[in-house]
């Protein structure tokens, strides 16, 4: 569970590095689809993960991540974490980076992506744990949070009224659950029993 200490470390110093010290890193590393395809920075599918607009989004990111990224590690093993977290930063950035591939002002930054694919790689193995949201004392089946995370991130993207890159919550959410059903050894045995099929 070591990993996504590292990880949280790792994000959280860069982020700051970039705030206080290389506002030019941020400009860099951030996701930019027209420059991607145009100037060939495919390195900012994973650079782009370890950056944030600021404290508040950091906070949001590692804050879920500390709590449900030891469990998953552990359920999954440290090598397939590790490909999870890679494989969801990328594949979490597909769908804007072809969307806004030609539009030069989008750019979009943050771990969301990843850490999405976490939170729901959680909720495959443990769909009925609670989870408990801010001051709310009474936890939400995990299930049932994922539900209503997903269509709130529809909603949301359709109606577009903030700077949060909500495709990215929802494609990461998709390989998340892909990774674990498809890559992780007896993934695919665990969907079959939750639908009583062995």
């Amino acid at each position: 569970m070591w990993i996504t200490y590292y990880i949280i470390i790792l994000t959280t110093a860069i982020s700051w590095y970039a705030w206080n010290m290389s506002p030019k890193l941020q400009h860099l590393g951030m996701l930019r689809p027209y420059l991607v395809f145009r100037e060939d920075r495919w390195y900012q599918l994973i650079s782009s993960g370890f950056l944030h607009a600021n404290l508040t989004h950091l906070l949001f990111n590692m804050v879920t991540l500390f709590f449900f990224g030891p469990v998953v590690e552990r359920s999954i093993g440290t090598g397939y974490f590790i490909g999870l977290y890679v494989a969801s930063l990328l594949l979490s950035s597909i769908p804007s980076l072809f969307r806004h591939r030609n539009n030069p002002s989008f750019a979009s930054l943050g771990a969301s992506g990843a850490v999405g694919a976490v939170l729901f790689a959680f909720i495959y193995f443990f769909p009925m744990e609670p989870i408990y949201i801010l001051f709310i004392p009474i936890g939400i089946p995990a299930v049932f949070f994922g539900f209503a995370f997903i269509g709130y991130s529809f909603w949301a993207h359709r109606k577009a009224s903030d700077q949060i890159n909500h495709e990215a919550h929802i494609a990461g959410a998709v390989a998340g659950l892909l990774y674990v059903i498809l890559i992780v050894p007896r993934g695919i045995d665990h969907l079959l029993t939750l639908l009583g099929l062995i």
